[in-house]
Formats: structure tokens, sequence, C-alpha cells
């Protein structure tokens, strides 16, 4: 009703104060900065990998028991900083950096978890703790699936 009242320059001012309001409101991100700031995070977790894999070695482990280890212990990490509310500031400074090495998955599976957590065991944990990991494995699983049978038929054609 208010509107059919007002005048065309009043319509005018208005927009204007709109577009100012959300151009002040609209957060600003410098590409080049969050690309510095996601290289530098995802360097140093490849760095404390490579360390896990070396400490790993000089124990006498091989390649493959050494990277489980290493996996194993990085996950962990993640569990526990995500659990102290540290790892959501890292993710925060460094972006896809922390977010897209395995300390990332294991992070979107325990942030669930740790929040609703209060809704019980059944409720809570149990139905949100794969929110947001749960279609990152489902399409894995299934996309390895379609893959496995393309291979096998491929495999029973001759063309492999």
């Amino acid at each position: 009703m208010e509107e059919k009242n007002m005048t065309q320059e009043e319509k005018k001012t208005q927009q204007k104060e709109y577009e100012q309001y959300v151009k002040e409101m609209t957060p600003t991100h410098n590409l080049w900065l969050q690309m510095l700031k996601a290289f530098i995070t995802g360097g140093i977790i490849c760095c404390i990998g490579q360390f896990i894999l070396n400490y790993a070695g000089s124990l006498g482990l091989d390649k493959q028991t050494a990277g489980s280890w290493c996996s194993l212990i990085l996950v962990l990490l993640s569990v526990v900083l995500t659990g102290f509310g540290i790892f959501p500031k890292i993710v925060k400074w460094g972006g896809a950096g922390a977010l897209v090495p395995i300390t990332g998955f294991a992070n979107s599976v325990a942030a669930p978890a740790i929040e609703y957590k209060a809704e019980g065991q059944v409720f809570g944990i149990g139905c949100k703790i794969f929110t947001i990991a749960g279609p990152v494995i489902l399409y894995g699983i299934f996309s390895s699936w379609v893959l496995g049978v393309i291979y096998w038929i491929g495999k029973m054609a001759g063309v492999f």
C-alpha cells in the first residue's frame, strides 16, 4: 500500500539506498590472498604428513604401512582439533587448503557429531554424523561400483 503512494523519485532513492546497503554488507574477498592462505595451509598439512611418513619410515615401516599410519594420525589430529574448536579457525583462515586433504574430510564427519551430540546417540550423532560427508561417501562408492562394472564388462569383452 505504501509503495503505491511512493513517487518515482522516492522509489529511485530507496533503490539506491538498498544498493548501497548491499554493497556495504557484501563481504569482499581478495582472491590472490585467499589462494596464498590455502596454499600455505595445505602445504603445512602436507609437510606434517611428510614428516609422519619419514618418521614412520625411519622406524622401519614399509611405505604402505607408513602411509596408513600417516592417514590415521592426520585424521586423529583433525578430529581432536575439531573437538577443541581449533580446526574451524584453521579452515576459516586457510579455506580450501584445510578442507581438501584428508583432514577436511575428518572434520566434516566430526563437526556434525560434536554439534548434535546433545540430541542423543541415535537421533543426534547417529543421524547427523554423515550430513556433510555422506554424499561424498555415497557418490564415491557408487561411482567406484559403476567403474568396476564397466571394467568387468571390458575385461569380459577383451577390451582391457
